[in-house]
């Protein structure tokens, strides 16, 4: 049977997250819908990270398989013209019947946004988390660094967290400002990632940036592996799912800026 693979964005604020629920809008239930109408049976399709609800993507990747193959550009305009406000499929693509949206990948990227500006932005209110301050850069920089390689991340696992191994490989964590310094953007890749990990290290992050924390009590939190002595989980609207990588891609493929 023929396979698709579709490169999306969507606004997580219009949605109950990605995967399908009973009389819920989600990414994956109104693609699935809108696939069968175009396709004339039922299609399901496979993410390659699972959001939760008001998390936004600005390079999810995902695919699905049909009885009724048509060209990819079709299936990019009839999805566009029939999907609701928030969600926009930015390319299609026939791939090999081996490919998995999901365990085909092998590096996955999110970047964590904060508004540091005093008053919050009228425009970003649910794609940014509005702290309100400046934050201590090198501190946050240092802690990061903590984060790099492969280390068991037990410490900002959530407790629903279903994964068989809290181990993770870390490539890239990065700390910068934007926006002319009023906010400051997170990046993380990695190989994957558990439910709420990135926004778990971010909240932990920030207490280091803030000086509640120093680097070695940030070293410490992690190291000890005990979800309870790490910080609170960030809001959902401040992260971003930008970009997934498969063998034989280059690394650029499929980024997205902000």
């Amino acid at each position: 049977m023929p396979r698709f693979r579709l490169l999306l964005e969507y606004d997580g604020g219009h949605f109950f997250g990605w995967q399908r629920q009973l009389d819920l809008s989600t990414v994956q239930g109104v693609l699935e819908e809108q696939l069968r109408v175009l396709c004339g049976h039922p299609v399901q399709v496979i993410g390659a990270g699972r959001t939760d609800t008001g998390v936004h993507a600005l390079g999810q990747v995902a695919h699905f398989d049909t009885l009724c193959p048509r060209p990819a550009d079709v299936f990019v305009r009839a999805l566009n013209a029939s999907t609701p406000e928030g969600l926009t499929v930015l390319a299609c693509q026939e791939v090999d019947p081996e490919f998995h949206a999901r365990y085909s990948a092998r590096y996955r990227e999110y970047l964590y946004r904060l508004h540091l500006r005093t008053q919050p932005s009228a425009f970003d209110r649910k794609r940014s988390w509005h702290i309100g301050r400046s934050l201590d850069v090198a501190a946050m920089r240092d802690a990061a660094r903590i984060l790099l390689g492969t280390h068991d991340f037990s410490a900002f696992r959530a407790s629903s967290c279903q994964a068989r191994s809290p181990v993770r490989a870390m490539q890239r964590i990065d700390v910068e400002l934007a926006r002319r310094g009023q906010e400051m953007h997170i990046i993380f890749g990695a190989n994957g990632f558990l439910h709420h990990q990135v926004r778990n290290m971010v909240g932990s992050l920030v207490q280091t940036g803030c000086g509640r924390w120093s680097v070695e009590r940030f070293q410490h939190v992690f190291l000890g592996r005990d979800r309870t002595k790490a910080a609170a989980t960030t809001p959902p609207w401040g992260l971003y799912l930008t970009r997934v990588i498969y063998d034989g891609e280059p690394d650029s493929l499929n980024t997205i800026e902000v």
